[in-house]
């Protein structure tokens, strides 16, 4: 697979967190978790499960900062 995007990040799935529609699944990335917000049908047509190395792939137009 080919892609675009430059933001992609080695990671290990957490776990699978089903919802209604739309699954959040965090991914274990040295440490730190980033969760992807995906449809129940992508996590199926994907096979994902618990421990499976993924890439994370982020394509945004915008990076936002906050200063608390």
């Amino acid at each position: 697979m080919k892609i675009s995007a430059r933001n992609v990040i080695d990671g290990t799935v957490k776990e699978i967190k089903k919802g209604v529609t739309t699954a959040h699944v965090p991914i274990d990335v040295s440490g730190a978790t980033l969760t992807a917000a995906i449809t129940n049908e992508s996590v199926d047509e994907l096979g994902l499960k618990m421990g499976d190395k993924v890439k994370a792939v982020i394509k945004s137009s915008d990076v936002m900062v906050a200063v608390i």
